[in-house]
């Protein structure tokens, strides 16, 4: 598992570093703004996602393992699952529109 984490960071890191010379050519214009902006936002939102997936993937097994111990409270596990859920994801929507306007 350590070892297929560190291949996915390495991925990330190389397409980052790809990614900058692409704006680049904005830079040579003095709006540095706009560059700095999009590089920020789009760290943002890929940090929100990661952390996002990580809190999902811990609530399920949770809920998994709760309904396991005692299926008959099954729904209502499952419907708090999904209020923790929506409330989870609500944050990468809020990060994506903060990067998207630029705040």
């Amino acid at each position: 598992m350590r070892n297929l984490m560190i291949k996915a960071m390495s991925v990330m890191m190389t397409i980052m570093v790809f990614a900058l010379p692409a704006m680049a050519q904005e830079a040579a214009t003095g709006n540095y703004k706009g560059t700095k902006g999009a590089v920020f936002g789009s760290l943002a939102v890929g940090i929100a996602a990661a952390g996002a997936a990580l809190g999902d993937s811990r609530a399920v097994a949770a809920a998994c393992e709760g309904t396991a111990r005692n299926p008959g409270a099954g729904g209502r596990i499952f419907t708090s699952m999904m209020l923790g859920l929506v409330l989870i994801e609500t944050l990468v929507l809020v990060t994506f529109a903060a990067a998207f306007l630029g705040l």
